[in-house]
């Protein structure tokens, strides 16, 4: 399959990419090794080139660890982009920040002098020499961004670092990120049920700045298909996930699923096709642990959708308002 290209900056990546953090066990419940290689081969195979990861998916670095092994002898193949912050080193102060999932609040610790150690790690994890965008997994709340953003642009100039990205930062510190050091992308929660703050979206489009969409099919509410979660689901933690607000949700999703069934398309893929229309540098990035999934939601990168289509699509999203706190910040 071929899969049209969009630019991240000056990055050209596959229109839709791969979010690897299903892959790593107690994300989406369990999972071998052995499925989740599979699926990250069969990803790369469809056509996906943009694979992201972080050193905080999974118990000491599994998932970049799991990629490393998967792209092992087709590594040209690949943009491999990854996070920092989570591992706060041993001896480190964790600096915490309240989140609205259940569990309340995380922890990183995205000073300059620990940034250099964090991208180490995560090369060997991922076996190579460079690791193509590179992001603070999220704004550290007492380090400045232009310190933590001045410390990778240290790894860039030293060739370990080809692309600055940001994730889950506001307008504003985009902006003075890209003032230190040009930023190719900045990762956002944007999906149907999920929209992005519009001034992130202006200041991304003024600068140039592409826009990597995290949990864009909702976490997998958007495909349809989820009826309940199990406590060993990460989405266990997402109010929107709780039993009765799930029910409702599901129902409110129904319009929706309507179109999609008069198009010939699954509820997923509507989800993802309507997102690449609504940026011309916007990357969805999907996981799945299901090769025919994969390929599902890889196509969606085909699919054309009329300005009639769209008035449709969005006069049944006016409907949608999904009870219960879905965003994690």
């Amino acid at each position: 399959m071929i899969i049209p290209t969009r630019s991240l900056g000056g990055l050209d990546v596959s229109a839709i990419g791969f979010g690897a953090m299903v892959l790593s066990p107690g994300m989406y419940g369990e999972i071998d090794d052995e499925t989740a290689a599979n699926a990250l081969n069969h990803a790369v195979d469809a056509g996906a080139t943009l694979i992201d990861s972080s050193d905080g998916y999974g118990a000491d670095g599994h998932n970049e660890k799991l990629i490393g092994k998967a792209v092992r002898g087709r590594r040209d193949e690949v943009v491999l982009a990854t996070k920092f912050g989570f591992r706060v080193p041993e001896g480190a102060e964790a600096h915490t920040f309240p989140v609205n999932y259940s569990f309340g609040e995380l922890a990183v610790n995205a000073e300059p002098r620990y940034v250099r150690g964090y991208a180490e790690q995560s090369l060997r994890n991922l076996g190579t020499d460079r690791i193509d965008l590179y992001y603070p997994h999220f704004p550290d709340p007492v380090v400045p961004i232009e310190d933590t953003v001045g410390a990778v642009a240290e790894l860039v100039e030293a060739g370990l670092v080809r692309h600055l990205g940001l994730s889950n930062v506001d307008a504003e510190q985009l902006r003075l990120a890209h003032a230190v050091h040009p930023v190719s992308a900045v990762q956002a929660q944007w999906s149907m049920w999920q929209p992005v703050e519009p001034e992130l979206l202006a200041t991304a489009r003024e600068l140039g700045v592409g826009v990597v969409a995290w949990s864009p099919l909702g976490s997998g509410f958007l495909t349809g298909k989820v009826g309940a979660v199990s406590e060993s689901d990460f989405r266990s933690n997402i109010p929107r996930f709780d039993a009765e607000k799930l029910k409702t949700n599901n129902d409110k999703y129904e319009p929706v699923r309507a179109v999609a069934a008069d198009l010939g398309v699954s509820p997923g893929q509507l989800a993802l096709a309507w997102l690449l229309h609504q940026h011309p540098a916007v990357v969805p990035i999907p996981g799945s642990r299901t090769p025919a999934h994969i390929t599902e939601n890889l196509q969606a990168a085909e699919i054309e959708l009329t300005g009639e289509t769209l008035a449709r699509v969005d006069e049944a999203l006016r409907e949608f308002a999904p009870a219960g706190e879905g965003s994690l910040r």
